[in-house]
């Protein structure tokens, strides 16, 4: 008889671009091995709660699909044909490509191109090191937050907010753009507390009646892009009706009179025209807002990644200034926490070798960087050569067809290290094994949350894998570049940052498992002053102010004050459904896809149909469609689904291309034009056709 395995949970931390960056303890089997994934109880803020994808962990870690042996292409690019090679063959065949790019056309036609497939500031920001210490084009990352944080910044002037935990002693909850049950589950854990303890209602915006929308007291759902009208119909109310806190207003903010002025002629009837939310509901929800000001807004990103996202969400966050609920311990709002935390990167990222001077080409732009758009190259040098780690651009990246067009030139040298064989990694010339999170040694900050943790080694990796340090460390002794930090350990880098940062020592986090970075409560709260000059919160930004502006260029009508900005892609005669791109519930963008639990739940790519639209085209549940616009067209089948407006189509995703019967993934009909202020990727912001096959 076998004896069983005897496992031992050791303290982690989640790798992944959620928000709330959970304190993990993970079930160790053996030196190879993990079982069970679970929430850290003791954590404040995790609370012993995590999300069911994580709780999986080991279906990733031990999927037979990893990727284990370095591997240099065989047949035609993207036909999946590879031949194993050494990992010495590879690196320097891959130094040869970078060198080879570099000597026809400068460093600049080198992109090192990477994301938040790991949020670990080791192996997630040791590339650009290479990147400055090489002098190759900078990366201008949007794809996530750059529209959202733009809308926060231009009215608080600093990236932080109210303690998220302080959600438990609300005696209002509101969750706008964020589907959390899915996305960040925490979150509910914190909210659904404050109801059962205190009463709190939990109030939910969004565009479709999903599970966070379910669990709501009050849910509201909007047309996509028009949550800045409901936000400033929501405002004139609170003026109207005596609940504005004037006396707060006029200490804190720049120009409540005007403010006040501006709103009088947006009417809960005005909002109800723009966003589909019936006036009594936009009424109901104000007057509860009047009655609580003891409310607490966790503002999402959703919402923002529309053309005027960053407008709605600077809307969406002036409703707690106008309510004075910043005042209160379980009032105010969160969007994120991300610049409380202070970090010293100069050894991570090689700040002492960056050259501001060179470019920066624009990570949503790609495929117009490599079909050699001269606005996108900055009227530079062609990209000839990628380096590619934790992103996969082909599947997630807007406006597909290009970046497949990009990723097919035969002058293109491409190298991926990757985990499993994404869409990406098919498309390259050069493919290297990386390891999980498990797998090696990093350091982690909450976005959503306030905590810094330490995701130890835990496990050796499969095969051949390695993480992403050795990769780029052993690079460099290729490319002749030095700088002290490729002779580090990972460790050595968390220890050195840690220290540069006043964070104390990595002997101190490993002993204590995490730190607690929040602020005082009167600088989260912003009661010391707002982030600007004279401590006011702008109801009258300067957009051309707001940190992370890269260029002059763009449009000088933006609202003066909060305001449905008409800037969306408008449906038309031709294209006359609105389609949002919203996270699937078993899926983290294109992670997880390959984990056979989450596979099976969510079955195939599928669109949400209104059942009104889809009985006017004859589209029954299970018919397979087609939609189209001037991008391309992608198949799928649809869901009837009565959760959502009329006219407004819902697509969860993100599935693998080869998903789909053509191989086209939903981001060929997403745009990759770059929205105001700051450039981004409005994933939720596209008008299509709809058609039965």
């Amino acid at each position: 008889m076998n004896a069983p395995l005897r496992s031992i949970r050791r303290a982690s931390a989640c790798p992944h671009d959620c928000p709330s960056c959970c304190a993990l303890e993970v079930e160790v089997l053996d030196g190879r091995t993990i079982g069970r994934v679970y929430g850290a109880a003791d954590n404040s803020y995790t609370a012993g709660v995590i999300c069911a994808k994580v709780a999986r962990y080991a279906e990733r870690v031990h999927n037979p699909n990893r990727l284990t042996h370095p591997m240099l292409r065989a047949g035609p690019k993207g036909s999946g044909q590879f031949a194993q090679i050494s990992w010495d063959e590879a690196l320097d065949r891959t130094a040869d490509g970078l060198l080879d790019a570099e000597r026809r056309l400068g460093p600049e036609a080198v992109w090192p191109y990477y994301y938040a497939g790991t949020m670990g500031l080791v192996m997630r920001d040791g590339i650009n090191r290479l990147r400055h210490a090489k002098r190759y084009s900078d990366q201008y990352s949007t794809i996530c937050t750059a529209l959202s944080w733009a809308g926060y910044m231009a009215g608080h002037g600093r990236l932080t907010g109210a303690d998220p935990r302080e959600m438990a002693k609300s005696d209002c909850v509101v969750l706008w753009g964020t589907n959390a049950v899915v996305t960040q589950v925490n979150v509910m854990t914190h909210a659904v507390r404050a109801r059962k303890d205190r009463g709190a209602p939990i109030v939910a915006v969004d565009i479709y009646d999903n599970p966070t929308m379910k669990q709501a007291d009050l849910a509201l759902l909007v047309r996509p892009g028009t949550d800045a009208a409901l936000a400033c119909g929501v405002m004139h109310v609170l003026f109207r009706d005596g609940h504005a806190d004037h006396a707060y207003m006029a200490r804190y903010a720049d120009d409540p009179v005007g403010f006040e002025a501006h709103l009088a002629s947006r009417t809960p009837a005005w909002a109800s025209a723009i966003c589909g939310v019936p006036e009594a509901d936009i009424e109901a929800f104000a007057k509860l807002l009047g009655q609580r000001p003891r409310s607490y807004f966790r503002i999402g990103y959703g919402f923002a990644r529309s053309r005027n996202g960053a407008v709605a969400l600077h809307a969406v966050s002036s409703i707690p200034v106008v309510m004075g609920a910043w005042q209160h311990e379980g009032g105010g709002a969160l969007h994120s926490n991300s610049g409380m935390f202070g970090w010293d990167k100069t050894a991570i990222e090689g700040l002492d070798l960056r050259d501001p001077s060179i470019r920066k080409l624009d990570q949503s732009r790609i495929g117009a960087v490599l079909t050699g758009d001269a606005e996108a190259l900055r009227h530079g040098p062609p990209v000839a050569a990628l380096f590619i780690q934790n992103t996969n651009p082909v599947s997630v990246a807007p406006d597909q067809e290009v970046v497949k067009r990009g990723f097919a030139r035969e002058d293109l040298f491409t190298v991926v290290h990757e985990q499993v064989m994404t869409d990406t990694a098919r498309m390259a010339d050069i493919v290297l094994p990386a390891t999980m999170f498990v797998e090696h040694d990093d350091l982690y900050q909450g976005g959503g949350q306030q905590h810094i943790l330490l995701g130890p080694k835990l496990i050796d990796p499969p095969g051949e894998c390695r993480n992403n340090h050795e990769v780029i460390s052993a690079l460099a002794k290729r490319l002749g570049v030095e700088h002290p930090a490729f002779d580090m350990t990972p460790r050595a880098l968390i220890d050195q940052t840690l220290q540069a940062s006043g964070r104390g020592t990595l002997d101190n986090l490993e002993q204590h498992r995490w730190i607690d970075c929040q602020q005082p409560f009167e600088k989260a709260h912003f009661l010391d002053g707002f982030g600007w000059p004279d401590g006011r919160y702008r109801f009258k930004p300067d957009w051309s102010s707001v940190p992370g502006i890269q260029s002059a260029e763009w449009p000088t009508d933006m609202p003066t004050f909060p305001d449905q900005w008409n800037v969306i892609e408008v449906a038309d005669a031709a294209h006359p459904f609105r389609l949002a791109t919203s996270p699937a519930r078993n899926f983290l963008n294109s992670s997880f896809t390959e984990a056979p639990t989450g596979l099976a739940k969510e079955v195939r790519p599928s669109v949400l149909v209104h059942p009104d639209d889809a009985a006017a085209l004859s589209i029954v549940d299970g018919d397979k469609v087609e939609l189209c616009n001037t991008r391309g067209a992608v198949r799928l089948h649809a869901k009837v689904f009565a959760g959502l407006r009329r006219g407004v189509l819902v697509a969860e995703s993100i599935w693998p291309n080869d998903a789909y019967e053509d191989g086209r993934g939903i981001n060929t009909l997403t745009g990759a034009d770059a929205p105001a202020p700051v450039g981004g990727a409005a994933f939720h912001d596209n008008k299509v056709a709809l058609t039965r096959l």
